[in-house]
């Protein structure tokens, strides 16, 4: 699926919602709980469950990114109890920059 900033995704298998913050040219597939994530309006398959390997979770107000990528990045606007993958590779929280030292 090809994401632009500002695009909502929302969880088919748990209550997380996302909002693209920065994302790559390409064609991009953002999972939660193993399987993608859909338009907040649009409704879910009936049937589907998180995968167990995934359930890591994500925290409200928090960044992800993919390691080893800079061109992509969501921000949680709902929490959620599974985990994220993009492209299959799990999103890990982002690290916050620390503050230069006031001497």
């Amino acid at each position: 699926m090809k994401l632009k900033p500002g695009s909502r995704l929302r969880s088919q298998v748990d209550a997380t919602e996302v909002i693209i913050v920065r994302s790559p040219a390409g064609d991009v597939v953002v999972a939660c709980g193993g399987h993608p994530m859909i338009d907040p309006q649009a409704e879910p398959e009936p049937g589907l469950t998180a995968v167990a390997d995934l359930a890591g979770g994500t925290q409200i107000g928090k960044r992800y990114t993919v390691p080893g990528q800079d061109t992509f990045e969501l921000l949680v606007t709902k929490p959620g109890t599974s985990g994220l993958t993009v492209d299959g590779v799990p999103a890990v929280l982002k690290e916050a920059k620390p503050l230069p030292a006031s001497d």
